[in-house]
């Protein structure tokens, strides 16, 4: 048997850096009211000194959006419009279909369950169904729960509220128009992507998101934060993959103002129990239980503990197995050398 050949385009992923002040605003309130990993947040002090300064209404909605997950569907909706302004972004949500608003709310599941999640978003009565397949997940069961029982107008109307309240706070607490102008940049240095090669581009890009290429995916959006520093957050779509990623020290690097990653490091290092957990990882991959049971303390404790290694970089986990970044490790070891500088030589004898 012969075969002809015809010569066709291939066809592959687009590959853009996405930069905007809405998607600041939002994950810096995804940030906020992740209270089981915030410690570990860059900006976790800075938001606790100036909690005062925030009003009674930006507190009530940012407690509501804690206990329900909501800052999931700010981000899930900013991927759907792609606004440029809070004003933009609040016009668009206004403007939406309710079945439009609830399939950009709805988190995808599969392939297999994709027309159920379309036919959920037409009939809110099936929302609550829909909410059965993720059981298992830590937090999207009840997200999608209280998609079922909030009205669209009060979802509506919590965004549109709380992103012009995050927006008023911080930008009192932080100098924002700086972080504009960086991510800007972030943007602009990445205006050309190899689209043919998205997993290497994509860890080139993040400096170092693990993307492993997925069914139906045909857009990858990396998206630029300051907000939620050191960590790598990443969500879907029927079509789309989002990667929201750190900028580096570098970027706001000032004479004699040590590097983020130096000051996480050495916190990570400053308490005896940390440094024997990256003594044990650093001799072979335990899991939590490995280690729970290797130092007597509860698996809780040492979640703690362990978060702080990981923002550190020093230590990943994959599947519940924990293991050293021996690179992090070693690169860290210069770190503070090279802060220091002529400052550390002319201190040598």
């Amino acid at each position: 048997m012969k075969t002809i050949n015809e010569p066709v385009s291939q066809e592959t992923v687009t590959i853009t850096v996405d930069f905007s002040p809405v998607w600041e605003i939002i994950v810096g309130i995804a940030g906020y009211t992740y209270q089981t990993l915030r410690h570990t947040f860059e900006f976790d002090e800075k938001w606790k000194e100036n909690q005062s300064s925030m009003s009674t209404k930006l507190l009530n909605n940012l407690s509501e959006i804690e206990k329900t997950n909501l800052w999931y569907g700010l981000l899930l909706m900013q991927n759907k419009l792609s606004a440029r302004s809070i004003q933009e972004f609040i016009h668009a949500l206004h403007s939406l279909a309710p079945e439009d608003f609830y399939e950009t709310l709805l988190p995808y599941k599969n392939r297999s369950h994709e027309e159920f999640r379309k036919e959920a978003a037409k009939n809110v009565d099936r929302i609550i169904q829909y909410s059965s397949l993720f059981e298992e997940h830590d937090y999207l069961e009840g997200y999608i729960v209280t998609l079922s029982e909030k009205k669209q107008h009060e979802i509506v109307q919590l965004f549109s509220e709380i992103m012009t309240e995050w927006y008023e706070w911080i930008y009192t607490i932080v100098d924002w128009e700086k972080w504009m102008k960086v991510l800007s940049l972030e943007k602009s240095k990445h205006h050309t992507i190899d689209s043919t090669n998205p997993i290497e581009e994509v860890k080139r890009v993040t400096e170092g998101a693990k993307y492993t290429m997925e069914p139906s995916i045909w857009n990858i959006k990396l998206i630029p934060h300051v907000s939620y520093r050191p960590w790598i957050l990443e969500q879907r779509t029927s079509d789309t993959k989002l990667f929201y990623y750190p900028i580096n020290d570098e970027a706001f690097q000032e004479p004699g103002i040590p590097p983020k990653g130096l000051i996480r490091g050495h916190k990570a290092l400053g308490d005896e129990l940390r440094l024997k957990l990256l003594f044990q990882i650093i001799k072979g991959p335990l899991s939590l239980q490995d280690l729970s049971a290797k130092f007597n303390v509860s698996k809780t404790a040492l979640h703690h503990q362990l978060s702080l290694l990981k923002a550190a970089k020093f230590i990943s986990v994959h599947k519940g197995i924990y293991s050293a970044n021996p690179t992090q490790i070693q690169s860290f070891t210069s770190l503070l050398g090279q802060y220091l500088g002529t400052n550390y030589e002319n201190v040598k004898e």
